[in-house]
Formats: C-alpha cells, sequence, structure tokens
C-alpha cells in the first residue's frame, strides 16, 4: 500500500468499472440528529470519477483481485497474486478554497469523463501517483544487456525493469502466498493446456524468487536458474534428476561432506555408482569416462576445504566428447570470481548460504544452466518440494545488491592474509589458491578473477593446541558455513568430522591442526592484529 501525504491542488481519479472507490465522506452537510457512516463505500463505473478536494480527506481505490489479470500475460503470471493493491492519496484539504463545491465536482467529472477515454489494458489511476506505476510493460530484457559489469548487475538485474508487480517501490516487494487464483474456470483450463501463465502453486513459484532466479542467471550468464530452500536441496535435486537410476557419475575426494555421504549411501540405492579422483587427476576423469557410461561429472572448483581447482574448460570439454554433463559447485568462488558457463559447464551451483545470501542470515540453493537442463531439474523440484520461502528470496535480493562489494573486500583480505600465514613460523601450511605454492594456483589464475574469501591452513601443533589458537581469536565466530560479512573459524576435525576417528579423517586430509577461515569485511588490520596474537599463544 502506497501512501502520500502530499498537498496537490484537485486531480481527476479514473478507474474502470469495478474499482471500488472508498472515501471518507463530506459530513458537512449531514443533516442534524443523523449519525455519520465512516468510510462509506460507492461503486465506481467507467463513466464516474471521484475528484480530489471539498470533502475527500482520504481516498482509497481497491482494485478486483484480478484487475491485474486483465492487463497483459506478463501481469498475467508475476501479478495474479497480488488479491488487492491499494492506492491511498491522503492529506488532502478539506478547506472551502482548496476544493470543489458539489455542483462544481460533478461537473468536473462529467467533463472529465467525455475528455478522458477509457481503454482497455491500462489501468489509469490519477492523483499522488504516477500513472507509470499501474502500468506493465514487456521491456525488461533478462540478460540486462544495458549494464557493463557485475557490480551493477548484482545491484538492477531481475528488477530495474518489468518486475510485472504492480508497484513503483525499488525494492523487490515479498509476495507471501500459498496459492494463486484463476478468475474463472475457463482461465484455469487455459492454464493447464498452456493458454495462460500462471504459477498455479506457491511450491512452483513466486514473483520475489523469480527476481533473484533472473538476478542470478544474469551474473552467470544463464539462460535459466531455479532457487532453492538450501545449497543441498539444489546438489541433491540436481543428482537425482539427471542421473538414471542404474547410472554413474564421477566426483572428486576434496568436497563438502554431506555431498559425499548423499554420494556415498543414497545414490547407490537407486544403483547410481560413483568413482572418485584427485581434483587435478584429468587423467583419472578420462580412465572413468572411457570405462563407464558417465551422466555427470560433479566437482566443487575451488573444493571444500583445501580450495583445490579443476580445470573446468579442459574437463568440460573431455566430458562433452564422451557425452558427459559437467556441474560445478562454484560456492566458494562466487559467480563475480568464476564464470563456470562461460568456461564450458554445463550448470552451476551455489549454496546461496554463503556469499550470494552473504548476511549469515539465510538458508538457500541455486542452480543455473540452460533452459533444458534446469527444466529437467525443477519438474523433480516441484514433486520433492525444498521451495524458497519468499521471504527467504527477498534476504537473497537485498544480499546479492552488496556482493561485488563484499567480494572485492573477502578477495583482498584473504589473500593478503594467506601471505602473511604463509611466512608465519607458527603456520606449517596454507591452502589458497591465489598462493603460487598452491597446486593450482596457474589454473585459478586463467579461470578466476579474485581466489575468493577463505583461506584454510594447518597450525603448527596438535589438535589441543589448536583449539588453543581458536579459542584465543576475539573477532570471528566460531561456527560452520562461510562467506557472510562476519568472519567465521572452524576446525573440520571438530566441526565437521568429531564423529569420525583421527585415523578415518586423515583419510579424507582433515589433520586435527587444520583451520578453515572465512574472511568477513572487518578491517584487515583488525583481523590481522587479532590473528597473530592468537598465534602468539600457541608460540
Amino acid at each position: 500500500m502506497a501512501v502520500s501525504s502530499c498537498s496537490f491542488p484537485p486531480r481527476v481519479f479514473n478507474a474502470y468499472s469495478s474499482f471500488e472507490c472508498r472515501s471518507d465522506p463530506d459530513f458537512s452537510g449531514t443533516p442534524t440528529g443523523e449519525k455519520p457512516r465512516i468510510g462509506s463505500n460507492r461503486r465506481v463505473t467507467a463513466s464516474l470519477f471521484c475528484t480530489g478536494g471539498g470533502g475527500l480527506s482520504s481516498l482509497i481505490f481497491r482494485f478486483p483481485p484480478n484487475f491485474v489479470r486483465q492487463l497483459s500475460v506478463k501481469a498475467r503470471r508475476n501479478c495474479s497474486n497480488i488479491g488487492v493493491a491499494q492506492v491511498v492519496a491522503a492529506s488532502w484539504s478539506n478547506g472551502p478554497t482548496s476544493g470543489y463545491p458539489s455542483s462544481a465536482a460533478a461537473a468536473a467529472s462529467q467533463a472529465a469523463a467525455a475528455s478522458v477515454p477509457v481503454s482497455d489494458g491500462v489501468a489509469v489511476v490519477e492523483g499522488c501517483i504516477d500513472n507509470d506505476s499501474v502500468q506493465i510493460g514487456d521491456s525488461y530484457d533478462s540478460k540486462t544487456s544495458f549494464l557493463s559489469s557485475d557490480g551493477s548487475i548484482t545491484v538492477h538485474a531481475g528488477e530495474r525493469l518489468g518486475r510485472g508487480i504492480v508497484t513503483d517501490a525499488i525494492t523487490t516487494p515479498v509476495v507471501n502466498t500459498s496459492a494463486y487464483f484463476f478468475k474463472k474456470t475457463q482461465e484455469l483450463i487455459d492454464f493447464k493446456e498452456k493458454r495462460h501463465t500462471s504459477f498455479e502453486y506457491g511450491r512452483y513459484g513466486n514473483p520475489t524468487t523469480v527476481v533473484a532466479e533472473e538476478k542470478i542467471s544474469a551474473l552467470e550468464g544463464a539462460e535459466s536458474t531455479l532457487i532453492m530452500a538450501s545449497g543441498m536441496c539444489a546438489s541433491t535435486v540436481m543428482l537425482m534428476a539427471l542421473v538414471p537410476a542404474g547410472g554413474h557419475i564421477v566426483t572428486t575426494t576434496d568436497c563438502y561432506r554431506k555431498t559425499r555421504i548423499f554420494i556415498e549411501t543414497i545414490l547407490p540405492k537407486m544403483g547410481i555408482l560413483a568413482t572418485v579422483i584427485d581434483p587435478a587427476d584429468v587423467d583419472g576423469l578420462e580412465s572413468a569416462l572411457n570405462k563407464n557410461k558417465v551422466s555427470l561429472f560433479f566437482t566443487e572448483s575451488p573444493t571444500n576445504p583445501f580450495l583445490r581447482c579443476v580445470d573446468i574448460e579442459k574437463v568440460s570439454k573431455l566430458c562433452h566428447s564422451k557425452g558427459t554433463l559437467v556441474c560445478i559447485d562454484g560456492t566458494f568462488a562466487t559467480p563475480l570470481n568464476q564464470k563456470a558457463l562461460v568456461l564450458g559447464a554445463d550448470l552451476v551451483l551455489h549454496s546461496a548460504t554463503k556469499f550470494i545470501g552473504g548476511h549469515n542470515d539465510v538458508l538457500a540453493g541455486c542452480i543455473s544452466g540452460s533452459e533444458k537442463l534446469v527444466t529437467e531439474i525443477r519438474t523433480l523440484h516441484h514433486i520433492l518440494g525444498g521451495t524458497l520461502n519468499p521471504n527467504a528470496a527477498y534476504l537473497i535480493i537485498r544480499g546479492m545488491k552488496t556482493l561485488h562489494l563484499r567480494v572485492q573486500q573477502q578477495n583482498s583480505t584473504a589473500l593478503r592474509m594467506a601471505e602473511v600465514l604463509e611466512a608465519h613460523p607458527r603456520v606449517k601450511c596454507v591452502y589458497y589458491p591465489g598462493l603460487p605454492s598452491h597446486p593450482e594456483h596457474e589454473i585459478a589464475k586463467r579461470q578466476m578473477t579474485g581466489f575468493g574469501g577463505v583461506v584454510s591452513f594447518e597450525v603448527d601443533g596438535d589438535l589441543m593446541t589448536t583449539i588453543k589458537f581458536v579459542d584465543a581469536l576475539k573477532i570471528p565466530y566460531i561456527a560452520p558455513s562461510f562467506g557472510g560479512c562476519e568472519s567465521i573459524v572452524d576446525q573440520p576435525a571438530i566441526m565437521s568430522y568429531w564423529d569420525l576417528s583421527q585415523a578415518e579423517r586423515s583419510k579424507y586430509g582433515i589433520l586435527d591442526n587444520l583451520i578453515r577461515f572465512s574472511f568477513g569485511v572487518e578491517d584487515f588490520e583488525d583481523l590481522k592484529a587479532d590473528i597473530l596474537q592468537a598465534l602468539e599463544t600457541i608460540a
């Protein structure tokens, strides 16, 4: 509901038939002894107009729930959920000099009715708001060709034009609805026979969520994006949608543990087997492709927690020569630092909980790629659920507006701290693709424009020594996750692998002295001083 308290000269409000014009009546002429009725209603026809001034202290147009559906195909797709939209013009003067007398108002109404035609397809409301705010157009370029940088795309993509929601708000509204209605049964039949577009049900789509999807698509250069309730939801639905029962996939040794558990324990129940290779083992990948009918190569790049990098262009060409799809989990890279689709991958996946959301306040996941592949995944998603709440979608949209600013800061801080840590005598090893010592540094330089905000390293000590270091830190939170404004530190041996024995953890390279540090947007010097003082406690 838009509210204006501005004072304007008398204006004419033009509306369609079936609009309900509700106004505060003029009580000045109320007969003595008759109790005035507050908020009286009167129906406005196409030839009847409400005028500002006189006794009109406030005016509300109540649009019928289906009015937006009558505007355009795009409006029917994006706005059918609105139900009732209200435009309020308040603080109109009741003084006799500022408005028309009753007879003058009637005359003005008739004159306006004669001079202003009511055309089909456009609702015109004149007053304290601009007419354009209630007209829906189809001018939005989903690829945002008028934006030349990722920074501008993160701010405006999906929102600037053609949002399809009747509002002139700068920020995208949150549309809270579980279902979308149809005006008549014929409209429902048209929808079922694909002559009419609607979301139908909240699990199948939402206008707020669509904005988030379009923003990510524009940033990734993707035809389509599907956003879900979490990163794990995105990865598991993708695997189940694209890999047939009895199929085969290839993945890498270093990855998020819950992803590994799903691949090792859930997929085999569907007859799906996996070959696991080192991220740099292209020969191992080729061998697996030759020996098996591989449906999908799925890997993170950079990986969790050792930040290994896969040569995306090289493996994509190799896999495509064998008819195998490639999906890259680019969560650690972000869409700003790495364009997996441009490098040749078929799909790119993110835990939007991390850098994309960026504020440690929302869970979400997304997958981007061709319309064909994303549609296959979307079909299964509609069955399984895992729908992102529109309030969470709003937080993703909000977070992305500062993505480029946050990532620039985090890239810079992480690289500088990686260099400091590598030179420190109490640090045994640093894992960061921006360092020349990293095994895939050259690959990272070719395919990344920044190396991300996470650094993993091993301190010189055992489990208890490492705990002492972590507990001595003052700025970062001890928590899972990464990519937010606040710095986060965790000891993977405890945070993610504590249920395994030391010997079992070591099979995955997880040593007791391993630290994963996600740098936030705090000042570099503050973070540096904090880490150095914590290292001094274990000297």
